[in-house]
């Protein structure tokens, strides 16, 4: 899955999503995300969903003379017409305080005292984050959790009746587990292609574990925060590889924008998008992060006026970094990671296997995004433990013949990919596609 979440709040009208459905398009991605669209309570916020089942007139263009449901109609056949799926989020963990359903049924939130309890997370350094918009829905303790359950069956059929047919699921893990197995499976009869993604950010491994097993095509990983130092992604990666696929991002709506964290680094953009592909079995990215946007998004505040004009256009970078990902099975699935010693300790050196095949990657990365590094590999073949040809697939300036030893200054965040020996997406061997004497320069 490569993912372009679409934000709604900086897209404005749906009339007007159609060039960035087409630029995410020729990007190669697969699938729009895009954030609620329905109806908010007083706070605005686009996760503080007052009317489930009613679309946010701010996305509706009144001159279109079509209601806003079918202004949704349009955009989804828009981009179903480019080969893209959508994906929505679906928010069962609340909804408004001020929504209909607090006061319609009382029996399914959580009560604090007289009151309507507030949805929270607690974040990994152990910190409380209580949002007071949000009234939290009760799916253990109801006395009509039946009744519930139905209710989210239904705000799901209303989603696929726009045309949806992805689901990223908010706050995945507060949800117990019996929930989403009735949910998925109950969906996932009537309408076979829908695809439901746990958001888990957040968690610990065991809630990792318990909400992937629950049915879910694909969790989100947290190798946005990886400094290219520490053991605990690959192993979080190896705990939960087996049972459900992840999807790495350089970026989100819920984090600072990395152009800006990264003081205006492109290198550090191109680093960590080919990272983030390569990792894991999926990818994404929201919209802005191919020119460079500084601005966080906001679920509140956003607006399309605040589309920034920049010099940056990495567009082409991450089209080809995506093809990359296209062509070569080993890095559209959970394959066994390892980290290989370099003697630079500014060089990251993987190699990414495959469980079902020979397929083998080796990529090398240089983690300052800001000074060049020396990079020396006596057999590439041998590091990659592979008896088959290599190929040098990087998505800047590939070699046609691959040196023994191979030495080369990497430039600031640039990443070397070498991939064995790949059977294509097409089915042809891409060992063939290459010439004798060129297979002959790797062995």
């Amino acid at each position: 899955m490569k993912i372009y979440n679409l934000f709604p709040r900086l897209a404005g009208h749906f009339k007007d999503w159609t060039p960035h459905i087409e630029r995410a398009s020729r990007m190669g991605f697969d699938w729009i995300f895009v954030n609620p669209i329905q109806v908010l309570g007083q706070s605005r916020s686009l996760y503080s969903i007052a009317d489930h089942f009613a679309i946010n007139a701010t996305f509706a263009a009144p001159e279109t003379g079509r209601t806003a449901e079918e202004q949704v109609r349009a955009m989804v056949a828009e981009a179903d017409r480019l080969g893209l799926g959508i994906m929505i989020d679906l928010v069962i963990n609340h909804c408004a305080k001020d929504s209909r359903l607090v006061h319609a049924h009382p029996e399914w939130f959580v009560r604090d005292g007289n009151e309507v309890a507030s949805a929270f997370c607690v974040e990994s350094d152990g910190n409380r984050v209580v949002w007071h918009d949000l009234a939290q829905f009760d799916h253990r303790g109801s006395p009509d959790r039946e009744g519930l359950l139905a209710y989210c069956i239904e705000m799901v059929e209303y989603l696929i009746d726009l045309g949806f047919r992805g689901f990223r699921c908010d706050a995945a893990y507060q949800i117990p587990r019996p929930v989403w197995e009735h949910l998925i499976t109950h969906i996932c009869k009537a309408h076979p292609d829908a695809v439901f993604v746990a958001e888990t950010l957040g968690c610990s491994p065991e809630q990792t574990r318990e909400t992937a097993a629950a049915g879910f095509d694909a969790i989100f990983n947290s190798s946005k925060w990886w400094d290219f130092e520490g053991g605990w992604l690959l192993e979080q990666y190896e705990q939960t590889r087996r049972l459900v696929p992840s999807i790495s991002f350089p970026e989100s709506h819920d984090t600072e924008r990395l152009f800006h964290e990264s003081g205006g680094n492109p290198n550090a953009m191109k680093q960590r998008y080919l990272f983030a592909a390569l990792f894991s079995t999926g990818v994404m990215m929201p919209i802005g992060f191919e020119y460079g946007f500084k601005r966080r998004l906001d679920v509140v505040n956003t607006r399309p006026e605040d589309w920034e004009g920049t010099h940056l256009d990495l567009t082409a970078f991450i089209a080809e970094v995506n093809r990359i990902k296209d062509r070569f099975p080993v890095f559209r699935q959970e394959g066994p990671i390892e980290r290989l010693h370099h003697p630079n300790p500014a060089i990251l050196l993987l190699r990414k296997g495959s469980d079902t095949g020979r397929d083998t990657a080796l990529l090398a990365l240089n983690k300052d995004p800001w000074n060049q590094q020396h990079l020396r590999i006596d057999d590439i073949c041998q590091v990659a433990r592979s008896p088959d040809p290599l190929l040098d697939v990087s998505p800047e300036s590939p070699m046609d013949q691959i040196p023994t030893p191979f030495e080369l200054e990497l430039g600031p965040g640039m990443g070397r990919v070498w991939v064995t020996p790949a059977i294509s997406s097409e089915g042809d061997s891409i060992a063939r596609q290459v010439s004798a004497d060129d297979r002959a320069q790797v062995a």
